[in-house]
């Protein structure tokens, strides 16, 4: 299963090329860029791992590349994507989220029904990866 979450994600994966002229896109747009790292990409989870701080002085995109690279390095078995913040309205927007890195192997979502009173139906996602500890779910070879 093909985790789907930000722009691009339908898409096939995109090049380092590609990433970078999307890098360029934000920077050009005047949006500040960080990149962000998890081994839990359930779709309620928000709040993923910051790689550094955010990239608001940076106007070259080989800078935030650098930072995407060294990344993908630290955690080449995990979920890593770069987000673009637009401050223009006073208040942090994302702009724009992709992913520019995956585990090799995805396990996918389950979903869960419950049977409630008055025969409600409760419909809950688990993922599979979270069935093994934090910084093990995607760890070649399990």
């Amino acid at each position: 299963m093909r985790i789907t979450q930000g722009t691009f994600s339908y898409l096939p994966d995109l090049s380092d090329e590609e990433i970078e002229k999307q890098i360029q896109y934000a920077l050009d747009n005047g949006w500040p860029l960080s990149v962000e790292f998890t081994d839990d990409p359930h779709p309620r989870n928000n709040y993923w791992e910051m790689w550094g701080l955010p990239m608001f002085d940076l106007k070259d995109a080989a800078g935030v590349m650098y930072e995407v690279n060294e990344c993908r390095k630290a955690y080449p078995n995990r979920y890593v994507r770069v987000n673009a913040y637009d401050a223009r309205l006073g208040r942090q927007t994302t702009a724009l989220s992709f992913i520019v890195n995956r585990p090799a192997e995805e396990p996918g979502f389950r979903l869960d029904r419950h049977e409630m009173s008055d025969r409600r139906i409760q419909y809950t996602t688990h993922a599979y990866a979270t069935d093994s500890p934090a910084g093990r779910r995607y760890a070649p070879n399990q």
